[in-house]
């Protein structure tokens, strides 16, 4: 779906009836794939156990072909950040956008390899130089310590603009799921506080109320890929005693959210973070910002690092593509 000037979601993904819920072929096919092969919970394993299974899940993307990708570490406020630099062709001459990219995994699983073929792919679509993060991990480093090093690269990327190729007046930022929680923190950090300024943001199925209270949490609860039990397990990880309620942790319940970046959202139909991203879309447009907001119908949470697989996914990051090149020409 779509968001038109009125506010209203208009259909965008596919969406075909089969059996009591309308999921895409494709993805009932994965589901059907993924319950057979069994294996244990995530919630139910230790965050290293979950970090390697989460691994093994992404072994079959064909990473495409970029002009050059560097392995990179920069200075954060307690210890070095890891970072991955992808400079496509269209980036080859010293003017290109900036995308930071942050990658999901409920702030608990996800590095710089999970997060590889869609940064590569985004910086192909967007001619962006793409400065993929490796934040720190909980539960052993709660937040804001993901956060702090997010802001740590960014502020890196844009001091060495020079030496990364890149326009320091051309930014975005962006991320999926915790990773699309991160990038919208730290636009409100970059506003409230300081740093580099933010042209753009791509927020794709982000988590943006820690409180999990939507209605699509128990909707997709189960039977979706991502659930409820494992969402919530993510939390715990990440926020130990700290209040979700707290705007400084779930942006959707910030004070404010005017003066931020123009955005693009991506949904998926049967995800449970849906009604929070789309709230937050909301949110930013009465707030004055400028937003596109998009639900694929039928998919479910992950489909965007899911190219390879989902034709929708590889549609949603041609759109994210697209959006950057517009959002930075």
């Amino acid at each position: 779906m779509r968001v038109r000037e009125d506010g209203a979601l208009v259909g965008e993904g596919r969406a075909v009836e089969g059996g009591n819920v309308p999921l895409n072929p494709q993805v009932k096919s994965l589901l059907d794939g993924l319950a057979e092969a069994g294996g244990p919970k995530m919630s139910e394993l230790s965050a290293p156990e979950a970090r390697e299974l989460f691994r093994g899940m992404i072994a079959f993307d064909q990473p495409e072909e970029v002009t050059r990708v560097d392995d990179r570490v920069v200075p954060g406020l307690e210890h070095e950040v890891p970072v991955r630099v992808y400079t496509p062709a269209d980036a080859v001459g010293g003017d290109a956008p900036l995308l930071l990219w942050l990658h999901g995994g409920g702030w608990v699983i996800g590095d710089l390899d999970t997060a590889d073929a869609t940064a590569r792919a985004l910086a192909n679509r967007s001619g962006a130089v793409v400065v993929s993060v490796a934040y720190r991990l909980a539960p052993e480093h709660r937040s804001p310590a993901a956060l702090d090093d997010c802001l740590a690269a960014l502020t890196w990327a844009v001091e060495e603009a020079a030496l990364l190729g890149v326009n320091s007046n051309k930014v975005a930022v962006g991320g999926d799921s915790a990773g699309g929680h991160l990038a919208a923190l730290l636009c409100h950090r970059v506003r409230d506080e300081f740093g580099p300024e933010i042209d753009f943001q791509l927020l794709v199925y982000p988590v943006t109320d820690l409180t999990l209270s939507h209605p699509s949490m128990d909707e997709n609860a189960e039977g979706y890929f991502l659930t409820k039990e494992t969402m919530t397990w993510f939390v715990d990880c990440y926020l130990g005693d700290q209040d979700p309620k707290d705007g400084a942790i779930s942006p959707l319940r910030a004070e404010s959210l005017a003066g931020l970046p123009p955005a693009l959202v991506i949904t998926a139909e049967f995800d449970p973070l849906r009604d929070e991203g789309e709230a937050y879309a909301a949110g930013l447009r009465e707030a004055g910002v400028a937003v596109e907001a998009t639900r694929y119908d039928g998919q479910i949470h992950g489909f965007f690092g899911l190219a390879a697989l989902l034709e929708d996914g590889a549609r949603a990051v041609d759109q994210a593509g697209s959006a950057l090149r517009r959002a930075l020409s």
